[in-house]
């Protein structure tokens, strides 16, 4: 994706925080209240208090050991460090096809959606793709994957509503073994991430995935909702330590003031961001590039 489309993508968080730091990173004299307002002005942007704490000693030190006295010498180290900060999605799929996907989140976060759109993504590369609806709480969610399905020409494997969710995916999971599918994408409930039954059920999901398909599932990516800043967080921790989570979807990046909450779970988890939603429409996901990330954040050319 171009810088450009991340820069308007960023635009909201931009102006909302980021914004503040354009100031303090011009003309400005590194007294002990230039730091604290940096402090401040960085919690705010949503990093989340260990990445802050880490950039302020990080900065410091480089402030002195460098002898720089002011706010515009330190515009590039803190690129360069908040670059470095984002954690590199490394993992190998072992088996062969289908390659199974989850998708977990709480209600409202867009797994459905981001469902439909790695679909898209799957079928540029030319893959068979299948479709779960195994969020059979929310007849909603099952009746808008079945419309993406229909548009997209995928086929949607779904059950009642209120129906056994592992039913669904047991049935999914042949589906993609039978039709030689390349990639089965299973759309999970969303009810509260503190709920313990929830965790239960997708647990029974997976195991239900693997039963059927070797390894199954290969990649769980949890979907985070941008607009709810540092309560991302708390729902990232909760999937990772029940569920085990191989990286996150940032959703509505464009929509948000708290773009920087990818810091913060990154950095509490060790999490690669893999794909990020923005926009409206269908071809509205890209992979994420943690250098245009930081440099729409920042506003570099």
């Amino acid at each position: 994706m171009q810088k450009q489309n991340w820069r308007d993508a960023l635009a909201q968080t931009r102006r909302a925080t980021f914004g503040r730091l354009a100031t303090l990173l011009g003309q400005t004299d590194l007294t002990d209240e230039y730091w604290d307002e940096l402090e401040s002005t960085l919690v705010q942007a949503d990093l989340g208090i260990q990445t802050v704490t880490y950039l302020l000693g990080e900065l410091q030190q480089i402030a002195s050991s460098e002898g720089i006295t002011c706010g515009s010498d330190l515009k590039d180290a803190l690129r360069r460090l908040l670059i470095e900060r984002i954690p590199k999605a490394e993992f190998a799929i072992d088996s062969g096809p289908p390659q199974v996907i989850v998708l977990v989140g709480v209600n409202g976060s867009g797994k459905t959606t981001i469902a439909a759109r790695l679909a898209r993504q799957y079928q540029l590369e030319n893959k068979k793709v299948i479709l779960a609806a195994a969020d059979t709480y929310r007849a909603a969610a099952g009746e808008q994957l079945e419309a993406w399905g229909k548009r997209l020409n995928v086929d949607v494997i779904h059950g009642q509503p209120g129906s056994d969710p592992g039913a669904v995916v047991y049935d999914a999971a042949q589906a993609a073994l039978a039709r030689n599918a390349d990639t089965l994408i299973i759309d999970t409930s969303g009810r509260m991430h503190t709920s313990h039954n929830l965790m239960a059920e997708l647990k029974k999901i997976c195991r239900v995935a693997g039963k059927v398909i070797p390894h199954a599932p290969h990649l769980t990516y949890l979907v985070l909702d941008a607009t709810t800043g540092q309560n991302g967080l708390s729902q990232a921790r909760a999937f990772a330590d029940q569920i085990g989570i191989q990286g996150i979807i940032l959703a509505k990046l464009d929509s948000s003031a708290r773009g920087g909450v990818g810091f913060a779970v990154t950095a509490e988890l060790n999490l690669p961001i893999i794909y990020v939603g923005l926009g409206e429409h269908l071809e509205d996901i890209a992979p994420f590039e943690p250098e245009a990330y930081v440099d729409g954040l920042l506003e570099v050319n």
